[in-house]
This record gives structure tokens, sequence and C-alpha cells, in this order.
């Protein structure tokens, strides 16, 4: 029979069939031996993807064995719907109908999520665009997806796919999801607790049963995310307040049958309260046991405390990675009296081996050069291992800015166990930013702003920027370019060029206004890790522009002097930043110092400010603030102070309830503000949650005590002169930027000065 071409048999085998295909003598087929092999179908599968598979070559003797097996295998690989074999002579045929290709996957209904970020939740499943489309797949996507709606607290979210059909045997698919209402918590209780109460230790959650501010929050949408960390601060709680044997027992989270609520319940054993007794250390401390015992942060006689114990080993590990040991083994080992509650700590150290860097490898920079990371470095190749040295790399090229994520890594090497690689790993994020927006405040009103900024300009580190703002009362256009690194050792190197337009703060079109043009060129010089020296010169031109309500002050300067006056501003400066955050501080210290001393032109000046700033935690919720700012200016060579240069009080960032810049000397005829030579400012705050928001930290409320003004130069500086205010303020960390307002009563004030009880701008801070 299969000697002739006219007469052949075809046998059309399902995956189910296939399985007895052998055991069916009626579709027997009797072995031949395979002359070609012939595939029909096709569409995108590669014909090599089938020849790889079945398990028959030419001239191989095929029987309905192999038949089963090649069906079997084809099968498996999940691109084909269909498969069948074919016998035309000794020729086997291999007919085969793909799977739809998916060409695009939309979402409808979603509001909760990004797109993109579902998306990516659904190629972790295997679903995604030009993958082959089965219906098991879409199943495990819409599992993928209620997954991460419960993940928000969003129970009752529905999900419907919908699969449509397109051309060249492709389809689009759609999820159309209806979120529903979230379940919201109802109750969060904690069971077991004795030394604390119910409320102290669920005010410790950020999740809670909500208030009036829940639909900014979230606070009272369920996440086991969130519950979970609420959990690790429970038990920090306790580890760091003498429990050391407190446990978290088990966590119930009940839902409700309406899918709408939630009650929460957490069951703890607190244990007896532990005082430590004593420290020892045990091991090879390499003969430094002395400056081992000082960076024991444990202290005897006082409670328990997790955090102490934690620090304490991580000290020991640093300090052994600062003589080259870079994998000491350090261990705390509690010997527990409970009869006494007492806990005594022996720290077990072993060295191990001192090993130095062969050789630093840097991963994942695409865009960024090799030399702008490994220039950050402290650590050097061929040295011995310093583990001081590595974190003060790793944060240096984490304050670059140009990385989201930051990886140093320890690599032994092979064979040789006095060496080690650093492997430090980065994420790069976009540098570039095209900034457009506004700003409006009660002293600016609205104010434009674009921007063109590039910190990291072709991968070089190097910043380029143009700022334009439109402010009513202070226009600026400044371009500016830094090199972090002009000079191996660090020093950076910055050009501006600059023009700004001042006007006073209470005029009206058609009032005078200063036009200054410069440009400068400014060094910055590395000292320590945390402190930079800057200094630079610059050549600069201010023009007072004539108009109405010009001072008289404003009019005999231009008399004596001219309306355009030429200076050589030459300025040094200085910089520390320790705080935990520059938006939402909550502990740490700002300091900045500027100098700037005309030394050619028409003017010739010094003028130098001072700005302190201090941040105390009183609590995980509330934090007190001080900050501080003095300014003095004097003229130099028998030339007075340059009007232009003076500085003003009055507003935020100041003394509040007085208006911007209104403090200090007016024009007798004009009352305009004409600010002074020397300003002292001081302002403190408590800052608090905003009622209803929890924990979150981006919205809050402070009370706040300011005082402050600025003197003439020929004015006596007198404790009378001080203004002081007291209010309220809101902050809020909004898309715009930083937005303050606040409410100020003025308790001391003198005759003339202008009140503003509410003020408030976006885009700036403290």
């Amino acid at each position: 029979m299969k000697n002739h071409y006219s007469r052949f048999r075809v046998r059309t085998v399902s995956a189910v069939v296939a399985m007895a295909f052998a055991a069916s003598t009626a579709w027997a087929v009797d072995p031949f031996t395979i002359r070609d092999i012939r595939i029909e179908g096709l569409q995108r599968v590669e014909p090599g993807t089938i020849f790889a598979s079945i398990p028959v070559r030419v001239g191989d003797s095929y029987s309905d064995e192999k038949g089963s097996a090649a069906i079997r295998s084809l099968f498996a690989l999940g691109l084909f719907t269909d498969v069948r074999l074919e016998v035309s002579g000794d020729v086997l045929v291999v007919v085969v109908e793909e799977r739809p290709t998916i060409a695009a996957v939309d979402f409808a209904g979603v509001k909760e999520f990004d797109k993109e970020v579902l998306k990516k939740s659904l190629r972790d499943v295997g679903l995604t665009d030009g993958r082959p489309y089965d219906r098991g797949l879409a199943d495990r996507a819409e599992q993928e997806l209620k997954r991460q709606y419960i993940g928000r607290g969003l129970y009752s979210a529905d999900i419907v796919t919908t699969v449509t059909p397109i051309e060249r045997n492709r389809v689009n698919l759609m999820f159309s999801v209806t979120e529903g209402e979230g379940a919201k918590i109802k109750e969060v209780r904690i069971v077991g607790n004795q030394a604390f109460s119910e409320s102290t230790l669920v005010g410790l959650f950020d999740q809670d049963t909500g208030g009036w501010m829940s639909w900014y929050t979230k606070s009272n949408q369920y996440s086991r995310t969130k519950l979970n960390a609420d959990l690790e601060t429970l038990r920090s709680y306790y580890l760091t307040r003498g429990y050391l044997e407190f446990r978290v027992d088990s966590t119930q989270v009940a839902l409700s049958p309406d899918k709408q609520s939630i009650s929460i319940t957490v069951n703890v054993t607190e244990g007896q309260r532990y005082v430590v007794s004593g420290v020892k250390l045990e091991g090879n401390f390499l003969g430094r046991d002395d400056e081992f015992k000082s960076l024991v942060s444990i202290k005897p006689g006082q409670a328990y405390n997790a955090d102490d114990v934690s620090e304490t080993v991580k000290a020991f590990n640093d300090y052994f990675g600062n003589f080259g040991f870079a994998f000491a083994r350090v261990e705390a080992r509690p010997e527990i009296d409970r009869a006494n509650n007492r806990v005594a700590f022996v720290i077990q150290a072993e060295p191990s081996r001192r090993v130095y860097v062969r050789r630093i490898n840097v991963i994942g920079n695409n865009r960024t050069r090799d030399e702008v990371i490994r220039r950050e470095f402290r650590q050097f190749e061929a040295s011995w291992y310093d583990a001081e040295k590595i974190k003060i790399s790793r944060d240096r090229v984490d304050r670059l800015g140009y990385f989201t994520n930051l990886n140093v890594e320890t690599q032994e090497v092979a064979s040789s166990p006095d060496q080690v690689d650093l492997a430090i790993t980065v994420e790069e994020k976009p540098t570039g930013s095209l900034q457009l927006g506004a700003g409006f405040s009660s002293a600016e009103k609205v104010a434009l702003v674009f921007g063109i900024r590039q910190e990291n300009a072709f991968g070089s580190g190097n910043y380029l920027g143009i700022d334009v703002n439109t402010s009513r009362y202070n226009r600026t256009l400044v371009f500016s370019t830094t090199d972090p690194y002009f000079t191996t050792d660090g020093i950076s190197r910055t050009f501006d060029l600059y023009h700004r337009t001042t006007r006073p703060y209470d005029s009206v079109d058609g009032d005078y206004s200063l036009i200054t043009s410069g440009a400068s060129v400014r060094f910055g010089v590395p000292f320590s890790e945390t402190d930079t020296v800057f200094f630079g010169g610059g050549l600069e031109r201010t023009e007072i522009r004539s108009g109405n309500n010009m001072p008289s002050a404003y009019s005999n300067y231009i008399t004596q002097f001219g309306d355009t006056s030429t200076g050589v501003p030459l300025t040094i400066g200085w910089a520390r930043d320790d705080r935990d955050s520059s938006l939402v501080p909550t502990r740490g210290r700002y300091q900045r110092a500027n100098a700037e001393w005309g030394v050619g032109g028409d003017t010739r000046y010094l003028k130098a400010s001072y700005q302190f700033q201090q941040y105390i935690p009183i609590n995980k919720q509330y934090t007190f603030a001080l900050n501080s700012e003095v300014g003095w200016g004097k003229g130099l060579g028998g030339k007075p102070y340059p009007l232009f240069k003076n500085f003003y009080s009055g507003g935020l960032g100041s003394v509040r309830g007085f208006e911007q810049g209104s403090i200090g000397r007016k024009d007798a005829v004009t009352t305009a503000a004409l600010g002074g030579t020397r300003k002292a400012t001081l302002n403190a705050e408590v800052i608090a949650p905003f009622p209803g928001a929890g924990n979150d930290r981006t919205m809050r409320l402070f009370g706040f005590f300011d005082v402050g003004s600025v003197w003439a130069e020929d004015e006596q500086i007198k404790a009378g002169d001080l203004r002081a205010s007291v209010g309220l303020g809101f902050s809020w960390i909004s898309p715009l930027g930083p937005l303050r307002i606040a409410v100020a009563n003025p308790v001391r004030k003198l005759d003339g000065d202008r009140i503003q009880r509410l003020q408030f701008q976006i885009g700036t801070s403290f």
C-alpha cells in the first residue's frame, strides 16, 4: 500500500487519541522508511523547532509508537492548538495549527494601579505581547490580577477577560476590571499585652481604623505588606525596652461576609523584662581588646535593648573589616538568668582570614562611564580590604543621584583565600529633566517655571542646566554647568550666567526695578567626606531702572553713583548637611556659610551670611525644629554698602505674619521697605502629624515661634527692634512641590509694620 502514491492514509490524532494510537489496529499504519518529512500550517514558528522536537528523522523507520511520541512532543511545546500526522506514500506530513499570538494587552476600569505595573505582573506569569495565547494562561493572568487587588484590600474586584481575534492569527486581550470598594479596617486588636496599653501599641501601626483624612493616607486599607511592617515595628518596640523573649504568636485577619471590612487581631507573648548584668569578650580581638570594648553599645544596668546588641555586632564586624578581615564572625550570645530577670552577653569573635581587594567590578552602568563611579571609591584595588572605606565609597556613589538601586557585594576569589573582588551593581535612572510648572504664593503671586537639566550629561557626571522663573517680583534666567571632578582630587568647577529682575514686593506696574546680569565661576574643594568649601569670582552689572514710587535712597544713590553699577564679587562658602531627609527631615543638622566680597568695579563691599538648622525627634511622630540665620554687610573703601545687596525680613522664610520683606526701615514718602545691612532671624517649630493622617510624613501640622529683624548700616542693633509672631501652619509635599500655609499672629510689632496673617507658598521649605 505504501508503494502507491495515489493511495494514502490520513490519520488525525488529538492529544488523547494519540495516547492510544498504537493500540488501535483499525488506525494502524504499517511501518515504513521515511523518505521525506514535510511540514504544513506554519506561520510564525520556525520549521527547525518542529524538526528538533519530533523523535523521527529522514531514513528512520516509522511506527505508530513514534507517531504518538511526535504528537505528544509537539503539543508539549504549547505552540499549537492542533497537530496531525499524515502519510503520503513514504513521506511523513506534519500538519499543525498554530495558537494565536497575543498582539496587545490592555486594561479597562483600572484606577488603583498604574497599567505598567499590571503588565509587569502579567509578564511574570508568561502573558505578554508576542507570546502564544491559550485559555489556561489567561486564567492564570486573571488570578494574578486578583492577587494584586487583594494585596491592596480590594477583595470584591471582578475581572472579565475579552479575547478579540484580529488579522494574521492574532488576538487582543482586554481585562475589564470592576474594582469595587476596598475593604476597610474596622478593628485592630492586640491580645496578651500587659506592660503597655493597647492604644499605645496600636498607635505604632501605620495601618489603623482610619480618620477623616483616610481618603488621602489610605491608612485604613488593609495590606499584608504594611501589616508585616507594623508587626516588625511592634516587635522592635518590645525588644528595645527589655523584653528579650517577646514574640508574636499569631495574626488573624478576618474578612466580613460582604468583603467590605476587616478585623485584625494580633496575639503576643511579652515575656519578662530583662536587665543587662554584664558584657564580656571572648575570642580573638587582634590584641585590640580595649578598642573593641569602646565600641560596645550594650549598657549593663539598663534594660535589654536589641538595637544596642545589633549596633555592637555591626560595629565589631566593621572594625574587623577596617583591618582587612572581611569575613569576621561575631556573635552576641545571651546568658539568661530567668530567676532574677537578668541577662549577660558574651561577644564571641573570630576574625578568620585577612584579605585584600583584587578587583573592583562595576555592573549595570549602561550610560554612566566607569570612571564616574570609580573616582568616588576610597577603597582601591590591590589594597587591603577596608570596610570603612567601602562604606564611604558606597555613600559617595549613592550621593551622585544617578542610580535608583545600588549594592556593593564582597565576592571570594576561587583558589585565592586571601583575595576578594568587590562588585558594585547599579541601576541607572533618567538624570535629565524637563521642568514645566507654576508656583503660587501670597507674596510672589503666579510664577511660571521652566527648566532643562541634565545631572549626568553624556554619562560624564557633569551637570548642565537652564532655569527660567517668571515670578512677578523676582524674574530669573540662569545657565549653569558643573564639572564635579575638574581635578583628579575631586575639586569641582561651576560656571554660571544669569539675568535677574527684582521689583519690590508691594510694587505695581510702572514701578522701579533692579536688573542684574552677570557671570561667575566657583570651585568646590572637599575638605572631608561631609564638608565642602566653595570659592569663586565673577563679573556683575546692576541697573536701577527708574519708575514710580522709587524711594529717595535709590534716587540719591543714582545721583551719586549713576543708575548702573559694575562689580567684581569674590565668593567663599562652606556647607555641611547630615539631615535624614532634605524634604521632611526629622533629625540631623544643616549648616551653610557664605561670604561675598566686592573687590572691583563701582562697588566695594563685604556681605556674609550663616544659616543653622537643627532637627530633634521628640518621638516617632513629633519633631522639634530650629532654624537661625544671620547676615551682615558693610561698604568698603569709603563707599557705601550697595542698596541692591540689602537683606530683607518678613514673611515666609523669616518672620511670618508680616508682609514679605516689609520689616525694617521704610522710605518716608513711598513707605517702600529698604531692607538693611544686618539681619537676624530665629524660627522654632514643633512638627506634628496631621489629624487623621496617621504616621504619614508628607502631610504635617506645625506650631511656630518666629523672631527677627533687619537694621540699616547707621542703625544700632537693639532688641527692641525685633518683631515676633506665633502661629500654626500646615505643610504638604504636594505634586507641585512643598506647600506651606501659615496663620500667624504678630505678638511684637512696631508702628508702620504691614501685617499679613495668612501666608502660603508652593515650592519652598523651612
